[in-house]
């Protein structure tokens, strides 16, 4: 009864925890206790051979809900100018609200802040929602001033880094970068075309869910 009770608090604790994208180890005891961990301090944890739960299948975690970081969301988007739907958006796509989430990059928190971009942005401890949000709409507000009147790009940016969307003179043809592109406009409520002062982007979505931007003018279209 002891070793069951045990078990169930270790899952409990586990799933309010453990990052979303985190790599996971097991080790299971002699006394039969199972044990997971993201961070292993015992040579006896073996890899489970998965990026993270969600992957391996057994770790279920809740739709992304961002009543909880409303007020932030709020704050934040107010203090920087920027729509609170956007920010919304952004969070959605990065880590589907989840304050813990961290990716194979080692980007963290609600808006995936890489640890040198949370240094620069003064942020202490991007699992803390209020400064997590407060740090990456700061750095979208940079971004869409970079790239003015261009949101695809902005965004892009924030995903792939403003370096490389200069360097493409758009959206890199990373298919990661152009599939948050797209998820963040559709977020947004963007699907059809982005017009900019300097460039008409057009977005094509295919019957396969391939997101594709360009200048060119679809056919059918001025």
């Amino acid at each position: 009864m002891t070793r069951s009770f045990g078990l169930i608090v270790l899952a409990a604790t586990l799933l309010t925890a453990a990052p979303a994208g985190a790599e996971m180890f097991k080790f299971k005891a002699p006394d039969g206790t199972t044990h997971f961990t993201n961070a292993p301090t015992d040579p006896r944890y073996q890899r489970m051979g998965f990026t993270s739960g969600t992957q391996a299948g057994w770790l279920r975690l809740p739709q992304g809900d961002p009543s909880p970081y409303a007020r932030e969301i709020i704050d934040a988007a107010g203090r920087f100018g920027i729509p609170e739907r956007l920010v919304t958006a952004v969070i959605r796509a990065e880590s589907g609200f989840n304050p813990r989430a961290v990716s194979r990059k080692g980007a963290q928190g609600l808006m995936q802040l890489m640890p040198s971009t949370a240094s620069v942005l003064g942020v202490r401890n991007s699992f803390d929602p209020r400064e997590n949000i407060e740090g990456g709409v700061r750095h979208l507000r940079g971004l869409l001033d970079r790239f003015p009147g261009n949101l695809p790009f902005a965004i892009a940016a924030y995903n792939a880094g403003e370096k490389a969307v200069l360097a493409y003179g758009g959206v890199p043809p990373y298919p990661e970068t152009v599939d948050y592109v797209g998820k963040v406009l559709r977020y947004y409520g963007i699907d059809s075309v982005i017009s900019t002062p300097e460039v008409r982007v057009y977005q094509t979505i295919a019957r396969d869910g391939t997101v594709t931007y360009t200048n060119i003018p679809p056919r059918g279209r001025p």
